[in-house]
C-alpha cells in the first residue's frame, strides 16, 4: 500500500479523495484563520493548524490537486483568495474544476448534480461499484469541499487588466492643400468647408476593429471622387 493511499488519498486516482472528509470543513475553517505559512508541511497542519492525526494528512496532496498548493507545497495564489471572504466561493469552485476535471469533462454542471447521479458519474469514471468505499469516500469529499464554493461567482482572473479608455479621435476630411486661401484682388471668390468627424471608438485591444474603422472612413469619407 503506497503512502497516499496509507493516509486516505489516492492520488493516482481520477477522482482525488479523503478517508475522512469529515475534516475538510475543519481544516479548510483553520485555513481561512491562520496565517500563510511559507509551505504548507505536515508540522504546519499539526502545530499551527492543529490537526495531528494521521488522516488529516491527506489533505495535503488533496490541496496540491485543487492547485491551492504548488508541488514544493508553498501555497499558490488561489490559496490566498480562498483565505479572503470576499473570493473565496469562486477560488474555491475554481480549485474544485481544477482537482475534479474529469468529473466536469463529462459533465459541466456536476457541481448541480443530487447525490446519487453525482455518485453514479463518479463511477462510471472509475469503475468501482457505489458501494465502493472509495466512491464513497470521493462522493463525500467532493461535496464537503463544495460547501465553501460559489460555483455563480465570475471564475477568478489573473494576470486581468482593464482596457485603456480611448480618447476620442478627431479626423479631418479636407486636406490642408484643399482648403481655402485668402483671394488677391479680382480673384474670384472661393469657399471650402472643412469637417471635423469626432469618433467614440469601442473600448477593445483588437487593432482589426480599428484598422475596419478607419478602412470604412477612407473609403466612403476622405476618398475624392
Amino acid at each position: 500500500m503506497g503512502s497516499n493511499e496509507k493516509w486516505g488519498l489516492e492520488v493516482a486516482s481520477k477522482i482525488p479523495y479523503m478517508a475522512s472528509p469529515g475534516l475538510i470543513p475543519k481544516i479548510f475553517g483553520k485555513i481561512q484563520e491562520a496565517r500563510r505559512p511559507d509551505r504548507f508541511t505536515q508540522d504546519f497542519l499539526e502545530t499551527k493548524l492543529g490537526f495531528s492525526g494521521g488522516s488529516a494528512r491527506a489533505v495535503i496532496p488533496l490541496l496540491k490537486r485543487m492547485t491551492f498548493l504548488s508541488s514544493d507545497s508553498s501555497p499558490t495564489k488561489l490559496y490566498d483568495q480562498f483565505r479572503n471572504a470576499a473570493t473565496q466561493g469562486s477560488s474555491m469552485s475554481e480549485a474544485i474544476r481544477a482537482a475534479y476535471s474529469e468529473l466536469f469533462e463529462r459533465n459541466e454542471y456536476a457541481h448541480d448534480l443530487p447525490k446519487d447521479k453525482l455518485t453514479g458519474l463518479i463511477t462510471e469514471i472509475t469503475g468501482a461499484s457505489k458501494d465502493d468505499s472509495t466512491t464513497k469516500y470521493a462522493v463525500s469529499t467532493f461535496l464537503a469541499l463544495k460547501e465553501f464554493a460559489d460555483f455563480d461567482a465570475e471564475q477568478t482572473k489573473e494576470n486581468s487588466e482593464p482596457a485603456r479608455p480611448i480618447p476620442e479621435k478627431a479626423v479631418p476630411l479636407l486636406s490642408e492643400e484643399s482648403v481655402g486661401r485668402p483671394q488677391g484682388p479680382g480673384d474670384d471668390v472661393n469657399f471650402a468647408v472643412s469637417y471635423t468627424i469626432n469618433l467614440n471608438l469601442p473600448e477593445t485591444t483588437d487593432p482589426e476593429v480599428f484598422n475596419a474603422i478607419f478602412r470604412a472612413l477612407k473609403e466612403n469619407l476622405l476618398t475624392r471622387r
